[in-house]
């Protein structure tokens, strides 16, 4: 999963010890295991001193006071240096490069729209890589909550709930029990608090009897969840792609880590979310979610009925039957369609986001499930 990362620190220590005896410690190598980009304790910090040398004269000295010296010297650096590796990094420290993989229909930074202008969030997209950079510091088993279709079964009920614009229950958030996860606190497995939304991205905290303790990163906290939903993702993953869909502008753009702070775009382009419309269309909902599936072509049925409506080619889901997808042709029609002219404009699709379709192939080619996340933002 890439090759490993070495940062090396040199330091020149004058350094007394109880005798008045004074010595010069120099160049201290710190290396860390690059897969999770944190210090742990196993993989931490190793200290090697390349030259030691005593640079002023006094009573003769024993190994073992030398190596006292070696052993207080080796702690004091190793919690500098533990200090300095685990501070959080700050949106401020997220650096931004433009290396287009995919150069059709592209924006600018900030782009005309009828009488205004639309702009790309790239403010909250530094936060957002800020938050994906921290939460790679700690090892963490992940997970995805899943129902898609209630194949993991239908939630039951939570403590309070209404019923929304589109008649199904949902919780006092307005997520729906459809399609949801229950989530319950950890002091009350009897009765679900809320629903999490399919395809959050979450930390796996153990399992207990029939349930997983959970951390969903969009939600926050510490729940439990039937073990059923949860999907376990493999070990060797490292979150290195993440796409970014703009409600608010009616954008998306495609961002690849190269190193730790440092990320690279890959795309800048219109895109259509979802509209409220009930009972049949509903906004993309905004969150942090992990690509879970794609499909050549995305069968969707006429408003109202079982008869096919058409296909969407290129989609990749990323939750409930929300996909990133290309121009949707509808039936009788066979052929691709390339582009709409209501891309980038208003909300006006089921759920999904819709693309031009050579972009939606760009990112079916680029990005793996499971390995990138999606973020929805306003």
């Amino acid at each position: 999963m890439g090759e490993i990362v070495q940062r090396n620190w040199n330091f020149s220590l004058l350094f007394e010890n109880k005798n008045g005896c004074l010595f010069l410690l120099k160049k201290y190598i710190c290396r860390r295991k690059p897969q999770t980009g944190i210090y742990d304790e196993k993989n931490r910090i190793h200290i090697f001193i390349d030259s030691f040398c005593t640079i002023c004269s006094c009573t003769p000295k024993t190994n073992r006071e030398i190596q006292e010296v070696i052993a207080e010297v080796h702690n004091t650096v190793t919690e500098a240096i533990a200090e300095v590796a685990e501070k959080e990094i700050k949106p401020g420290d997220i650096r931004l490069d433009k290396e287009l993989l995919y150069d059709k229909h592209t924006l600018e930074d900030t782009y005309p729209y009828k009488d205004t202008t639309r702009h790309f969030q790239w403010e909250k997209i530094k936060e957002r890589l800020a938050l994906l950079e921290n939460i790679r510091r700690k090892p963490a088993q992940w997970c995805i909550l899943q129902n898609y279709k209630n194949r993991n079964g239908e939630a039951p009920l939570v403590k309070n709930f209404k019923r929304d614009a589109y008649k199904r229950i949902a919780d006092t958030l307005g997520v729906e029990r459809y399609q949801g996860i229950p989530l319950f606190l950890t002091d009350d497995t009897l009765t679900a608090e809320r629903y999490g939304l399919d395809g959050l991205l979450t930390r796996h905290l153990g399992e207990q009897g029939k349930f997983t303790k959970v951390e969903p990163i969009f939600i926050g906290g510490e729940w439990y969840a039937p073990t059923q939903y949860i999907k376990l993702i493999p070990d060797s993953v490292v979150f290195n792609r993440a796409v970014f869909v703009d409600r608010h502008n009616q954008n998306i753009a495609t961002l690849e880590r190269k190193e730790e702070g440092h990320w690279l775009i890959r795309s800048m382009n219109p895109a259509t979310t979802g509209q409220h419309r009930p009972p049949y269309a509903q906004e993309t909902p905004l969150g942090m979610f992990v690509l879970q599936e794609k499909k050549t072509r995305m069968i969707f049925l006429k408003d109202g009925s079982a008869a096919t409506g058409g296909f969407a080619p290129y989609a990749s889901r990323f939750n409930n039957g929300g996909y990133i997808h290309g121009v949707p042709t509808n039936a009788p029609a066979t052929g691709i369609i390339e582009y709409s002219y209501t891309l980038g404009t208003i909300p006006r699709s089921h759920m999904c986001v819709r693309n031009a379709t050579s972009h939606a192939k760009f990112i079916f080619d680029w990005a793996p499930v499971n390995e990138t996340i999606i973020f929805v933002l306003e």
